[in-house]
């Protein structure tokens, strides 16, 4: 790998970086003026589809699973993808790494506003999964969607130690390759 690709690499991660603080201190979907960066904006775009699907494919389930599955596929389906690319390629698990965390956190904001019933869904009448999965237990939401915020907030932070971390390795393993093929000083010896 070029050093001019490293170096985009590096600051391809640190941004990711800024997002994952960025989903630590100011991730606040529903409240007006929210706008968040662009890349963000994107993966919630996309989750709120794989969500939606997710609804569709469990809907035979039963109702449980039908509410329950949006929430869940919106996570399984970019941890799948993780557990794909780690058995294929494991320098590469960083990108849907972070993707599931940065649906985690998506998803614990859902989970928080059970109780309270104030993020807009897609289309007026339909059901708010989570207060409907809660309803006997609301008081339960705050901290269920702690532990997702969490873990979600800890897996990109892994995500982007990850993908800085297997840059570095490389670029140290070539330095070292390449300390070991030099030429020999007085040049190259033949038998």
């Amino acid at each position: 790998m070029t050093t001019a690709l490293r170096v985009i690499g590096i600051i391809f991660w640190l941004y990711l970086g800024y997002l994952t603080v960025f989903l630590m201190t100011s991730y606040t979907p529903g409240l007006p003026g929210y706008s968040p960066p662009f890349l963000l904006f994107v993966l919630d775009t996309i989750n709120l589809f794989i969500h939606e699907a997710g609804h569709l494919f469990f809907r035979l389930f039963g109702m449980w699973m039908h509410i329950i599955g949006g929430s869940f596929f919106q996570v399984a389906l970019p941890a799948a993808l993780l557990v794909v690319t780690a058995r294929q390629n494991l320098h590469q698990v960083g990108l849907p790494g972070f993707w599931v965390g940065e649906s985690m956190v998506n998803v614990s904001v859902y989970i928080r506003d059970a109780p309270h019933q104030q993020l807009k869904l897609i289309a007026k009448g339909l059901i708010h999964d989570w207060h409907w999965l809660l309803a006997d237990n609301l008081e339960a939401a705050e901290p269920l969607a702690d532990i997702v915020f969490v873990f979600g907030i800890l897996l990109c932070l892994a995500s982007v130690g990850a993908g800085i971390g297997f840059i570095v390795h490389g670029y140290l393993q070539e330095r070292r390759g390449d300390a070991g093929t030099s030429p020999a000083p007085n040049g190259p010896r033949h038998r």
